[in-house]
């Protein structure tokens, strides 16, 4: 991320140069959805750790984000998601210089019953009742357009945890 000529780094979207903008990780994101409930975790460790969210983590060199998402799956809650699908792509910076680009799946399903982990605890929660208070702020933006089933694409500007500013945008499918 650029800083603006004195050393400071942006503190909004859009005084960020996104055209110029580059990623230190790339990770993926999925969430399962059925039966009128979608699968969360409470992350136990790395960022966001105590957090709320979807199972998710840094696509490995080499590996695509599709591959990525089934395996981290797996590795975090025991399961392998069913009917996987991209919905959109996400792309958060930090003011202590950490950026990271995120793409986002939905899956019709799983496999197995979700497990316990060392990294996360399942969640399955009714979709009426999504605890957005304990997750990260983007969250309450996009992920009620994953549950609509839209594509969508976002970019956040965030301050340890707090979000200071955000594009977003529903997106036709070849956009995200």
């Amino acid at each position: 991320m650029a800083s603006d000529g004195n050393g400071r780094l942006p503190t909004s979207a859009s005084a960020t140069d996104w055209s110029d903008w580059s990623p230190v990780d790339r990770a993926t994101l999925v969430f399962v959805i059925r039966n009128g409930e979608i699968l969360l975790i409470r992350k136990k460790r790395g960022l966001g750790a105590g957090k709320v969210n979807g199972p998710g983590g840094r696509i490995e060199p080499g590996e695509s984000a599709l591959a990525c998402a089934l395996r981290e799956v797996e590795e975090e809650l025991r399961v392998t998601p069913t009917g996987l699908r991209r919905c959109g792509v996400l792309r958060f910076q930090f003011l202590d210089g950490y950026a990271i680009h995120v793409t986002v799946f939905r899956a019709d399903g799983c496999n197995r019953e979700a497990r316990e982990t060392d990294e996360a605890a399942p969640l399955w929660t009714a979709l009426s009742r999504i605890p957005y208070d304990e997750m990260w702020e983007d969250d309450r933006i996009w992920l009620p357009h994953l549950l609509a089933g839209d594509t969508f694409s976002g970019r956040f500007v965030f301050d340890g945890d707090v979000m200071l500013d955000s594009e977003f945008e529903v997106a036709p499918a070849a956009l995200a």
